[in-house]
């Protein structure tokens, strides 16, 4: 009696044996889908967050009144410094969001230029409007255009300097 026993355990299975890989068939997809978009969550977080310290920085710089971090030592303009001083802190990610920059001086929307960040005593809010490309094909269509957009900002008012 054991013997037969033995036969039908090993016949049940032996009929199992590629079962395991129909279900990893049909589990697999789903998984890695999953996978896939946690990682672009995770990096969409991490570059929004990336993005805010940068502004921030280069907030805390502009209120300075400073220009020393502007490339072109022969000239140097504060609002050059000021976005080199965000492309420093953001981590390499700068170019990759290609950030539109606005600038409010005291409620009023700032020109693009050397006053730019306004004068002492001036409060500033400095807003970059960024775009983050998305790796998972499939949850694309849910964001315009297949990008993650955000907006990060600073709010600070200048130095008497």
């Amino acid at each position: 009696m054991s013997g037969s026993k033995r036969r039908i355990v090993r016949r049940s299975r032996k009929g199992q044996n590629g079962s395991t890989v129909v279900e990893f068939a049909i589990v697999a997809p789903l998984l890695f889908f999953v996978i896939c978009m946690i990682i672009d969550l995770g990096l969409m977080f991490w570059v929004n967050l990336t993005m805010q310290y940068a502004v921030h920085e280069g907030a805390r710089y502009a209120v300075t009144g400073q220009s020393n971090l502007d490339p072109n030592a022969a000239s140097q303009q504060r609002y050059l410094a000021v976005i080199q001083d965000i492309e420093d802190a953001s981590m390499g990610l700068y170019t990759l969001v290609n950030p539109a920059i606005s600038v409010t001086v005291n409620g009023v929307p700032a020109a693009y230029g050397a006053n730019m960040f306004g004068g002492p005593g001036d409060l500033i809010v400095l807003q970059l409007n960024c775009a983050w490309p998305l790796l998972t094909p499939l949850i694309k269509p849910f964001f315009t255009g297949g990008q993650y957009s955000f907006t990060v900002a600073a709010t600070m008012r200048n130095e008497g300097y």
